[in-house]
């Protein structure tokens, strides 16, 4: 069995940032993904307000905090699927397809999953026309008319980024108004490429072996409309993934992780952080300040809070 310091379990900007602090701290740290190492980030096409940098992809964000873990002395494992943990003692005990892993303390910090409509024709055509990543998809859609659906700031900022592929982009939104920052509504709204179709929901998504178009129900009228569209990009928000942990730790209504301040959640010598815990505000900068807190608050639980702090 491997031993470790502390096991993080998620390589996001929350994990990675937690195993920047620690590794630093001379304490050996283990990273598990189960997906792709650098989290949701990586599917942004650009970050443009993160303190001190120019304008970068998502992916170039999450690839220099991956280096800089692995260069600070962190291990970090990509695609480790959890197939059983045990938190409950002092020890930590974290298994996975290609080894068993034991730690002194353990950071949740896995995030959530892109939420979709719920509908059944939504499964037909994932992958065929429906996506959840611009940056991922966005080319296969050129001089093609798509549909994004939401009104938060991701799908705004990333309708106006799939115009650079697209021909046309109509956001489907359920209300008469947008739940945006105002700049990003402005953007979308002086973009000659954008479209609205507000007050709308999608009731079907419709084609034979790929997308060919979506039915559209108002919820003023009722009335039904069909568009002719090849791609449907989604972004309505994540859900977090935490319901494997629903017996160790507690979860809020909204099945987020409750922390207190320091990021310590119900269970003694687990931690949590990024977009998983219960909070108002989810950004990059949000995960990077709560795996910041997260490793010093754990570096007190194995060590004793500094005296010359106290």
């Amino acid at each position: 069995m491997n031993t470790y310091d502390v096991i993080i379990l998620g390589g996001g900007p929350a994990g990675l940032t937690a195993g920047i602090y620690l590794s630093r701290a001379k304490q050996s740290v283990l990273i598990l993904d189960q997906g792709m190492v650098g989290g949701q980030v990586i599917l942004t096409h650009a970050v443009a307000n993160y303190p001190g940098l120019p304008e970068l992809s998502g992916y170039k964000l999450a690839s220099e905090m991956k280096k800089q873990a692995v260069e600070f002395g962190c291990e970090i494992k990509g695609n480790e699927k959890i197939i059983s943990f045990d938190f409950k003692g002092n020890d930590k005990f974290v298994s996975t397809k290609s080894g068993e892993y034991k730690g002194r303390a353990v950071i949740i910090a896995v995030g959530g999953q892109p939420r979709k409509l719920g509908l059944e024709s939504e499964l037909l055509f994932q992958g065929t026309g429906i996506s959840y990543c611009a940056t991922c998809d966005g080319d296969f859609f050129t001089d093609e008319d798509i549909v994004v659906v939401g009104g938060g700031n991701s799908a705004l900022e990333e309708a106006v980024s799939l115009t650079k592929f697209a021909k046309t982009v109509t956001i489907i939104h359920q209300f008469d108004h947008f739940q945006a920052y105002a700049h990003a509504i402005k953007e979308a709204e002086e973009n000659p490429k954008v479209k609205f179709l507000l007050e709308s929901e999608i009731e079907e998504f419709t084609g034979k072996e790929s997308l060919s178009g979506v039915n559209v129900r108002s919820l003023k009228d009722g009335s039904l409309a069909k568009l002719d569209v090849t791609g449907a990009f989604i972004f309505i928000g994540y859900v977090p993934g935490s319901d494997v942990f629903k017996e160790c730790v507690s979860l809020s209504e909204r099945k987020e992780i409750i922390t207190d301040e320091d990021m310590a959640t119900s269970r003694d010598g687990v931690f949590a952080a990024g977009d998983i815990r219960q909070k108002k505000f989810r950004q990059i900068t949000t995960a990077v300040s709560d795996g910041t807190i997260a490793a010093l608050a754990v570096l007190d639980y194995l060590n004793g809070p500094d005296p010359d702090k106290i």
